[in-house]
Protein backbone atom coordinates (compact mmCIF):
# COMPACT_ATOMS: atom_id res chain seq x y z
CA UNK A 1 0.00 0.00 0.00
CA UNK A 2 2.92 2.35 0.60
CA UNK A 3 3.90 2.60 -3.08
CA UNK A 4 0.36 3.04 -4.41
CA UNK A 5 -0.37 6.51 -3.07
CA UNK A 6 -1.10 8.96 -5.93
CA UNK A 7 0.13 11.99 -4.04
CA UNK A 8 3.34 13.87 -4.66
CA UNK A 9 5.55 13.79 -1.62
CA UNK A 10 6.40 17.33 -0.61
CA UNK A 11 8.52 16.33 2.38
CA UNK A 12 11.19 13.82 1.58
CA UNK A 13 14.71 13.00 2.67
CA UNK A 14 16.03 13.98 -0.76
CA UNK A 15 18.08 17.19 -0.99
CA UNK A 16 16.31 20.41 -1.83
CA UNK A 17 15.87 20.90 -5.59
CA UNK A 18 15.10 24.55 -6.48
CA UNK A 19 14.33 23.63 -10.09
CA UNK A 20 11.59 21.24 -9.02
CA UNK A 21 10.07 24.05 -6.98
CA UNK A 22 10.16 26.39 -10.00
CA UNK A 23 8.49 23.73 -12.17
CA UNK A 24 5.80 23.20 -9.55
CA UNK A 25 5.25 26.97 -9.30
CA UNK A 26 4.92 27.27 -13.10
CA UNK A 27 2.38 24.42 -13.20
CA UNK A 28 0.30 25.97 -10.42
CA UNK A 29 0.49 29.49 -11.86
CA UNK A 30 0.03 28.81 -15.59
CA UNK A 31 -1.75 25.49 -15.33
CA UNK A 32 -0.70 22.24 -16.90
CA UNK A 33 -0.61 22.05 -20.67
CA UNK A 34 -3.25 19.31 -20.69
CA UNK A 35 -5.90 21.83 -19.63
CA UNK A 36 -5.40 23.73 -22.89
CA UNK A 37 -6.04 20.68 -25.04
CA UNK A 38 -9.14 18.74 -25.93
CA UNK A 39 -9.55 14.99 -26.12
CA UNK A 40 -9.51 13.23 -29.48
CA UNK A 41 -10.01 9.70 -30.78
CA UNK A 42 -8.50 8.56 -34.08
CA UNK A 43 -9.81 5.37 -35.73
CA UNK A 44 -8.45 3.59 -38.80
CA UNK A 45 -11.37 2.40 -40.94
CA UNK A 46 -9.22 0.99 -43.72
CA UNK A 47 -9.86 3.55 -46.46
CA UNK A 48 -9.79 6.54 -44.12
CA UNK A 49 -9.04 7.79 -40.64
CA UNK A 50 -11.88 9.10 -38.49
CA UNK A 51 -10.98 11.73 -35.94
CA UNK A 52 -13.46 12.70 -33.21
CA UNK A 53 -12.68 15.65 -30.97
CA UNK A 54 -14.68 16.58 -27.87
CA UNK A 55 -15.45 20.30 -28.01
CA UNK A 56 -18.54 20.75 -25.80
CA UNK A 57 -19.92 24.24 -25.40
CA UNK A 58 -18.33 25.64 -28.56
CA UNK A 59 -20.25 27.20 -31.40
CA UNK A 60 -19.49 25.95 -34.89
CA UNK A 61 -18.27 29.43 -35.86
CA UNK A 62 -15.64 29.36 -33.09
CA UNK A 63 -13.95 26.18 -34.40
CA UNK A 64 -11.28 26.53 -37.09
CA UNK A 65 -9.57 23.85 -39.17
CA UNK A 66 -6.33 24.98 -40.80
CA UNK A 67 -4.14 23.04 -43.22
CA UNK A 68 -0.49 23.99 -43.59
CA UNK A 69 1.32 21.47 -45.75
CA UNK A 70 1.04 18.12 -43.95
CA UNK A 71 -0.16 19.66 -40.69
CA UNK A 72 -3.83 19.91 -39.69
CA UNK A 73 -4.54 22.28 -36.80
CA UNK A 74 -7.86 22.28 -34.97
CA UNK A 75 -8.39 25.38 -32.87
CA UNK A 76 -11.36 26.63 -30.92
CA UNK A 77 -11.97 29.77 -28.91
CA UNK A 78 -14.59 30.20 -26.23
CA UNK A 79 -15.77 33.55 -24.97
CA UNK A 80 -17.44 34.22 -21.63
CA UNK A 81 -21.04 34.93 -22.55
CA UNK A 82 -22.64 36.01 -19.33
CA UNK A 83 -21.46 37.37 -16.06
CA UNK A 84 -23.23 38.82 -13.09
CA UNK A 85 -22.13 42.28 -12.01
CA UNK A 86 -23.03 44.44 -9.07
CA UNK A 87 -23.94 48.14 -9.26
CA UNK A 88 -20.29 49.15 -9.53
CA UNK A 89 -19.61 46.80 -12.44
CA UNK A 90 -17.66 44.20 -10.49
CA UNK A 91 -18.14 40.57 -11.42
CA UNK A 92 -19.98 38.62 -8.74
CA UNK A 93 -19.85 35.20 -10.30
CA UNK A 94 -18.27 33.81 -13.45
CA UNK A 95 -17.96 30.05 -13.38
CA UNK A 96 -17.62 29.27 -17.07
CA UNK A 97 -14.14 29.19 -18.48
CA UNK A 98 -12.99 30.88 -21.64
CA UNK A 99 -9.86 30.76 -23.68
CA UNK A 100 -8.39 29.15 -26.77
CA UNK A 101 -7.61 25.50 -27.36
CA UNK A 102 -5.52 24.01 -30.15
CA UNK A 103 -4.16 20.65 -31.37
CA UNK A 104 -2.11 19.80 -34.44
CA UNK A 105 -1.94 16.51 -36.33
CA UNK A 106 0.42 15.13 -38.97
CA UNK A 107 -1.59 14.21 -42.07
CA UNK A 108 1.24 13.00 -44.29
CA UNK A 109 -0.66 9.95 -45.62
CA UNK A 110 -4.00 11.75 -46.10
CA UNK A 111 -5.69 13.24 -49.17
CA UNK A 112 -6.00 16.74 -47.73
CA UNK A 113 -8.32 17.98 -50.50
CA UNK A 114 -10.93 15.33 -49.59
CA UNK A 115 -11.16 15.89 -45.81
CA UNK A 116 -14.73 16.35 -44.58
CA UNK A 117 -15.87 17.72 -41.22
CA UNK A 118 -19.08 17.87 -39.21
CA UNK A 119 -19.94 19.19 -35.76
CA UNK A 120 -22.86 17.76 -33.79
CA UNK A 121 -23.63 17.79 -30.06
CA UNK A 122 -20.19 19.04 -29.05
CA UNK A 123 -18.26 16.46 -31.09
CA UNK A 124 -16.21 17.44 -34.14
CA UNK A 125 -15.92 14.54 -36.60
CA UNK A 126 -13.35 14.55 -39.40
CA UNK A 127 -13.04 11.95 -42.14
CA UNK A 128 -9.49 11.85 -43.49
CA UNK A 129 -9.25 9.66 -46.63
CA UNK A 130 -5.96 7.83 -46.98
CA UNK A 131 -3.66 8.24 -49.96
CA UNK A 132 -3.13 5.12 -52.02
CA UNK A 133 0.18 3.58 -51.16
CA UNK A 134 2.52 3.46 -54.10
CA UNK A 135 4.28 0.17 -54.18
CA UNK A 136 7.65 0.55 -55.82
CA UNK A 137 7.92 -1.61 -58.89
CA UNK A 138 10.95 -3.72 -59.29
CA UNK A 139 12.67 -4.61 -62.53
CA UNK A 140 15.99 -5.88 -63.68
CA UNK A 141 18.23 -3.62 -65.72
CA UNK A 142 20.25 -5.00 -68.56
CA UNK A 143 23.92 -4.19 -68.71
CA UNK A 144 25.10 -2.92 -72.08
Amino acid sequence: MFGLTPFVRRHSAAPYDPFAEMDRFAEEFFGKNENNEFRTDVKDTGAAYELEADLPGFKKEDIHLDLDGDCLTISAERHAESEEKDKEGRVLRQERSFGSFSRSFDITGVKSEEITASYTDGVLKLTLPKKEETVPTSRRLEIQ
